[in-house]
């Protein structure tokens, strides 16, 4: 998913960065070098998601269901531990309002997005497309 949220944002010219694992580790293989990504000191992915939760403003987490779990569910609570605002966003009837709201009460430039493997959510891709061309005329990138 994270790289469904880094593909839209190099096709809508937005700057995007964060953290990846050590030796651009992903599920799949290796992480391509087209995504401007730092490297962490390991190839676990805990490390690369506490840093792209303390390096962002915000984190939105896009999954295809209302229960987070795995890696999402340790985005959400490190990002409560150390009270930086998170939202958790799903296709129901109000994601669009509970997105705009969470926008307008926290000051953004740097937003992290995180979710499932998208072999874990087939789809979701078009889903976190929706929601970022929903909320980028919200953001100041």
């Amino acid at each position: 998913m994270d790289r469904a949220a880094l593909d839209w944002a190099i096709q809508n010219n937005i700057p995007h960065g964060g953290w990846c694992p050590k030796e651009r580790r992903a599920e799949d293989g290796v992480i391509s070098d087209r995504y401007v990504l730092e490297e962490t000191e390991s190839k676990g992915y805990r490390q690369r998601t506490k840093w792209n939760v303390q390096d962002s403003d915000a984190t939105l987490i896009i999954t295809l269901v209302p229960e987070i779990a795995g890696g999402s569910l340790f985005t959400y609570e490190y990002a409560k531990k150390i009270a930086k605002p998170c939202l958790h966003v799903f296709p129901d009837s109000q994601w669009r309002k509970k997105t705009q709201v969470f926008l307008e009460a926290n000051p953004i430039q740097i937003l992290n997005v995180a979710g499932p493997r998208c072999s874990n959510a087939v789809g979701i891709e078009q889903f976190v497309y929706e929601v970022l061309n929903e909320i980028v005329i919200t953001i100041s990138f």
